[in-house]
Order: structure tokens, then sequence, then C-alpha cells
């Protein structure tokens, strides 16, 4: 990952590892405590060694940074991060003792012989549950940048030597690019067959002119650029600095950039999500049976719409429509609504009677919950289309809307979804959402949101 995301990352770790020998130091104390280990039960409460958690807490990070453990790569040796967690563990027992002494406490060796073994555990099994996470399917969907790599045979030989030392498990090249064998005209449709989160240049062997070309065609398609920008010290307008695998790299970014609001939000639509289906999950429960004996066909609708970056992904929605809903869409061409390539119609005959009550109450996007739980969605974010109107933008800008994850209620939702009907201004809207992205704007967007469900406002 890019050194700013490596830095944020390290952050909430180094919190995190803290707590664990926090809870270590306790565990060692109500282990020790236990019949088993104290007969006699001579120990001293754990209120009386409370006071030392002031040591442990804000020296592990300290001592686990100076190890380099908050440098390694996410797919790290196993045998090193051992070494470096075990060095780690050795100073800061010896610290409890030296505290100890100077205090001139006579607390139980067995703690402190315990304590050790216990936080070397608990951190390694730690790493070994997000190491198996990375490796995992949906770990390599969440974590891994998917990334097309231009420049010379040269250079990206040496750029991907480096990438599998310092960015292992971080960064996944998924086509090699040539400008001088594949123009950067190409490079919008390389974008569109991959769904690539980034083009990592190399430009020592490329003219200028081609990679201010490749630049401006992933500019309009919200896709980050990682320039390797080794070869000179000036910093170009709209960029920002940063660094991957010891290389520093200008990343020309559209889309809001890695930050703690970020990784907030990755948080809430987690929790918010796996809440909200607890809570709701009797109302899906009876939308289920409603849809099921009321109309023949399948529970659910399943589609393939455009996801980060215009991904694929299966969306999950209850099914308002007549089975053969797809091949109507044909005949009803000429009533589209919205102009550009979405199709809206009011009034629209596929719907069946109790499809368009869930409709109006938005509870045919219940299911999408789910896809808010695996990463697909966020509960804030543009709209999904499917992928088949996504093929049919004419402007290459429109795609811009594709660089964040799309959401279960948008700026567009909130703002009356009959009253637009010009795709351009539905565009615009998003990409307004996507330039002043914050924690507040979500904030704002699911409060107007509530009202705008329980009034059935714009729905269709």
């Amino acid at each position: 990952m890019l050194g700013r995301e490596r830095q944020l990352y390290a952050k909430f770790q180094k919190l995190f590892d803290a707590v664990l020998f926090g809870v270590a130091w306790w565990f060692a104390h109500l282990l020790r405590s236990l019949p088993l280990f104290d007969s006699a039960n001579l120990i001293d409460p754990f209120a009386n060694y409370f006071w030392l958690l002031a040591v442990i807490v804000p020296l592990t990070p300290f001592v686990l940074e100076l190890q380099g453990f908050y440098l390694r790569p996410l797919l790290f040796s196993r045998r090193e991060t051992f070494w470096q967690l075990l060095r780690a563990v050795f100073w800061i027992n010896i610290a409890v003792i030296i505290a100890l002494y100077f205090r001139k406490a006579e607390g139980a060796r067995g703690v402190t012989l315990l304590f050790g073994p216990i936080a070397l555990m608990v951190v390694f099994l730690k790493e070994e549950i997000m190491r198996g996470w990375a490796l995992s399917h949906l770990g390599r969907h969440a974590t891994r940048k998917r990334v097309i790599l231009i420049g010379g045979r040269e250079e990206t030989a040496g750029v991907e030597k480096a990438l599998k030392v310092g960015a292992l498990g971080e960064v996944e090249i998924i086509l090699r690019v040539d400008l001088k064998e594949t123009p950067a005209r190409m490079l919008p449709e390389l974008l569109h067959e991959t769904s690539a989160n980034a083009v990592l240049v190399a430009p020592r062997q490329i003219v200028f002119g081609e990679i201010e070309q490749a630049i401006q065609a992933c500019e309009l398609e919200g896709v980050e650029v990682w320039l390797l920008a080794d070869f000179f010290q000036t910093r170009l307008s709209q960029t920002s600095v940063d660094e991957l695998a010891g290389h520093p790299v200008l990343v020309f970014r559209t889309g809001p950039e890695a930050s703690w609001q970020a990784m907030v939000k990755a948080g809430v639509d987690f929790v918010g999500s796996l809440a909200l289906i607890c809570l709701v999950s009797p109302i899906m429960v009876l939308v289920a049976l409603l849809v099921k004996f009321t109309s023949p066909g399948p529970i659910l609708f399943r589609q393939q719409r455009a996801g980060l970056n215009g991904r694929p992904f299966t969306m999950l929605k209850f099914r308002t429509m007549v089975t053969n809903a797809e091949q109507l869409k044909q005949e009803l061409e000429q009533l589209n609504e919205m102009s550009g390539p979405v199709f809206k119609v009011s009034n629209d005959p596929r719907i069946t009677p109790i499809g368009r009550r869930l409709r109006r109450w938005s509870l045919d996007e219940l299911p999408q919950l789910f896809n808010v739980l695996r990463g697909e969605m966020s509960l804030v974010g543009p709209r999904p289309l499917p992928v088949e109107e996504v093929r049919r933008f004419d402007d290459p800008a429109d795609r811009r809307r594709l660089s964040v994850r799309p959401g279960l209620t948008c700026l567009w939702q909130v703002s009356g979804r009959n009253q637009v009907k010009d795709f351009k201004e539905w565009v615009r809207l998003d990409l307004e959402y996507i330039d002043n992205w914050s924690l507040w704007l979500d904030l704002k967007i699911l409060l107007r949101t509530i009202p705008a469900v329980f009034t059935g406002t714009g729905a269709k």
C-alpha cells in the first residue's frame, strides 16, 4: 500500500497491539491467581498492579516500532514476525521488572513469567488472523490494489521486484503495458476490461506526452495514477506525493484519499450493516413471504452492477417485477423518461402489485445490506448501475462516479428521484458528493434518507 495508507494503518495497529499487551498483563494475573497455580492464595489482587498498565500500554507500540514491526508488508515472513515480537516482549518484560523494582513492589514472579508468552501468543494470533483474511477471497478483494503497470520491460522488472519485497499481498499487478507497443488511447478500454484500482507508471523510457495522455484517460475514469517520481523532485499541481515499496510516487487523485475518516466509514459500513440486518431481519422474512406468495418466480432479484472502478458484483434486491421483466424492457424503451444510458419509467407495467408497495417504502433494497457487509457497497455512495448501462456511457467523465463504492443511498435519492430525469444532473450530484465527501456529509444524507423513505418521496 502507499506510504500514507501504511502510516494510517500502522496507527490503528499500534493502538490495537497496546490494548492486546494490556489484556495479556491482566490475563497473566488472572491465570496466576487460579488455585491450580496459587493454592496458598498469596498473590495480591490485580488492582495493586493496575498502575503497570501505564507502563505497558504506551511502551508497547514504541518498542514494536523500534523492531520495525510496523514497516512490514501485509504478508511478511512468519519467522521474522515471530522474532520481532519475541524481542519486543523481552524488552517490555524487562521494563515491567524495572518498574516493579523501583516501586519496591513484590509482584508475583509467576505473573511476569506468564505475561511474556501470553502477549506473544495473542499478538501473533492476531497477525495470523489478519494473514488469513488477506489470503481469503473477500480479503483479497478488500485489501489488494489491482494495478496496471505501465513502462518499459527494464523499469517494470525492477518495480515488480521491489513490490514483491515491500508490498507483498498489498498490490497485484493484473496487466503490464508498454506504451511503445500499446498506445495510450487504448488505456480506457483496458481499464474497463480489468476494473483496475490504479495505474502505476514507470516513466524513464516513456515520452512525457504519452504519460500525459495516460493520466488524462485515468482522470476521466476516476482511477488513481501512481507516477514513480524518483527521477525529479518537483511537485505537479493537484497531485500528492506518496511512497510505494521505497519509491517516491506522484498520485493523481480525483476521489477521496485514504484518511482516518475513510477507515471510520468502512467500520461504520460493516458494523451498521450487521446491526441493521439483525434489526430488520423479521421485516425481510415477512417481505420474502409476500414476494413468494403473491407472484411466481424467485424471491430475490440478482443483477450484475458496476462497483468500485466498474468491477462487476451481484447486487441483491427483493423481486418487484415479473420474471420476464428484462425481455419486456425492450418493448418499453420508447417510454424511457431518463436521458442518457439509464432506463426509468413511471408506472412501469412490469412491476407487480406488491412490488409497487415495496418500492414506495424502499423495502426492496433491504437485501443490499448484505452487499454492504461484504464490502461491495457502502451505506452512502452513488447508486450502482447495471453493467450494461455503464458500458453505454457516452462521456468518459461520467465513469468518475465509479471511483468510490456504490451506496444504498445518495444525494440523488434524497433530492427526489422523480424530479431528477436528466442523467447529467444525476452524475453531477454524484460527483458533487465525491468532491465534497466527509463523514458529516454521509451523516446528513443518512438523516435525510429516513424521512424520504417513510414518506415515499420520489420513489418509483
